[in-house]
């Protein structure tokens, strides 16, 4: 699955950067975060709890940032266990345009999971796993116009 889109982000590209780089924000906006802790500049460990049609299951696993090239993009990359439920792994190229007082996030995103989730159908993957990218970004872009307009 890859998914590929855009959010204008009404703040500077210093705070948004700031922000992807948030473990609190990246927390808030992640769809069923439970946790997400900083390992270093780079690693966390986070627990993300998902339902995907009629599979619940709480992902354990790592989160890694690469290809950083601070202010202006990164590559975000996760992999997680279900148990019984099986695996996700997916990760989104991230880039931050300025555009005046604003700034432009352009994102790349693609995800893979494998056991019982994916016995559920690529269709209902695919859709869930877009739903879930999309509200990520909605919500980063949420969070971030709110802080900067503090």
């Amino acid at each position: 699955m890859d998914l590929i889109g855009e959010e204008r982000i009404t703040a500077p590209r210093d705070i948004v950067w700031a922000a992807l780089n948030d473990p609190e924000v990246l927390k808030q906006c992640i769809p069923g975060c439970q946790t997400l802790e900083l390992k270093s500049p780079t690693e966390l460990t986070a627990a993300v709890k998902l339902k995907v049609g009629p599979v619940s299951a709480t992902f354990n696993g790592e989160v890694t940032l690469s290809n950083i090239n601070a202010p202006e993009s990164y590559t975000i990359f996760g992999e997680g266990k279900g148990g019984i439920a099986g695996f996700a792994k997916g990760g989104a190229d991230v880039v931050l345009k300025e555009d005046g007082a604003e700034t432009i996030l352009q994102y790349a995103a693609r995800a893979q999971v494998g056991g019982k989730i994916a016995q559920l159908g690529a269709r209902l993957v695919d859709s869930t796993s877009q739903k879930l990218a999309r509200q990520f970004f909605s919500d980063f872009n949420a969070a971030v116009s709110a802080r900067a307009a503090q």
